[in-house]
């Protein structure tokens, strides 16, 4: 989509330098931008990139404004602004309203509603208006789906959950499905409990490709407003997680943890079960919490990879460090003594 900088400036704020007439059509690096893009300049390691640019204009902070050899919009959160802009200049057209004629629709849907290809809605869903449903998507009987969310295909949403206004959800995603919930016969074998809550997710929710959350066991999992789940990520039943709260790939979260608002939690990290994680938490890439968070902050628990040789044979020792440390502390009270009795005799 082709704007102007000052239709961009007019829509998002800042100080435009230069001509308000030129047009971009997309956004790029600094170092692959040209004449007709828009870059960004929002960490420092890219500055030395910003003489040889060839972009039509940067966005950048107001530190940085004097260095730069093309029109600038000088805002103090660049990469915040890009992020805005990003979404403006790569809107497409939403599809056509209508439902596709290999669709089997169960429920009455608004006018304003797109349906794809072998679809299936079942009876008694709730589609908000504006909703986008991609080919082969699934919705149970009794779910909904709030005001302009979009279903890419290949989105399952199971009976009675309910999605929020605005969502974005992507292919393969699968909400509500039953949570591993299992009771034990004395021999041995596995009895299922019943899965009897449902997924209940906020406004302007994003979830990526192939995550899964699990449908609650008796209460609901909640998933609260703005909250943003990257790909392949898993929610067992019962988890809530606060509002704003942002969480990377490959990420496990087991059943009934509770996740504060504006969290964070780096890809691959693993939530075990029944903790409480307080608002504001940062967990790095990697890291097991493996016990409640009660106060803000950045959390780490990951291990350098080695070989595997020298692996095993490190953290063997780690099952001895008590021992050791005991040993320590008397090797400690005995050379205290020794001294004390060297002093006496000196």
């Amino acid at each position: 989509m082709a704007r102007s900088l000052g239709e961009i400036v007019a829509r998002f704020g800042g100080e435009l330098t230069g001509d308000a007439g030129r047009v971009v059509t997309g956004l790029a690096t600094l170092e692959a931008a040209t004449p007709e893009q828009l870059s960004f300049l929002a960490h420092p390691k890219y500055r030395g990139q910003l003489a040889q640019t060839r972009a039509g204009a940067v966005i950048l902070a107001p530190a940085e404004a004097a260095a730069c050899p093309c029109a600038a919009i000088v805002v103090a959160q660049p990469y915040l602004y890009y992020a805005r802009v990003s979404q403006w200049l790569a809107a497409t057209p939403a599809p056509a309203p209508g439902i596709h004629p290999s669709a089997v629709v169960e429920s009455a849907v608004p006018a304003s509603v797109s349906i794809g290809a072998q679809c299936w809605i079942g009876p008694d869903v709730e589609l908000g208006a504006h909703v986008v449903v991609g080919a082969q998507c699934r919705i149970g009987a009794g779910a909904a789906v709030g005001e302009g969310s979009l279903l890419h295909p290949g989105v399952t949403i199971y009976h009675g959950c309910r999605i929020g206004q605005r969502a974005i959800i992507h292919s393969g995603a699968v909400i509500g499905a039953d949570g591993f919930g299992l009771a034990r016969e004395a021999d041995g074998a596995w009895v299922k409990i019943a899965q009897t809550g449902r997924v209940v997710i906020g406004a302007d929710v994003e979830i990526g490709a192939n995550t899964t959350i699990d449908r609650g066991a008796l209460d609901d999992t909640v998933i609260e407003d703005g909250v943003k789940l990257d790909n392949q990520i898993q929610v067992g039943h019962n988890t809530k997680i606060g509002a704003h709260s942002a969480i990377a790939g490959c990420v496990g979260i087991a059943g009934s943890a509770r996740i504060g608002a504006r969290c964070t939690i780096g890809g691959a990290g693993m939530i075990l079960g029944h903790l409480t994680i307080a608002a504001d938490v940062n967990v790095s890439a990697g890291t097991l919490v493996g016990k409640s968070i009660g106060a803000p902050g950045q959390y780490t628990g990951s291990v350098p990879f080695m070989a595997h040789d020298e692996w095993l044979k490190n953290f063997a020792r780690l099952r001895h460090l008590d021992a050791q440390a005991d040993k320590i502390r008397t090797l400690e009270r005995r050379i205290a003594q020794l001294e004390q009795l060297l002093e006496k005799n000196s």
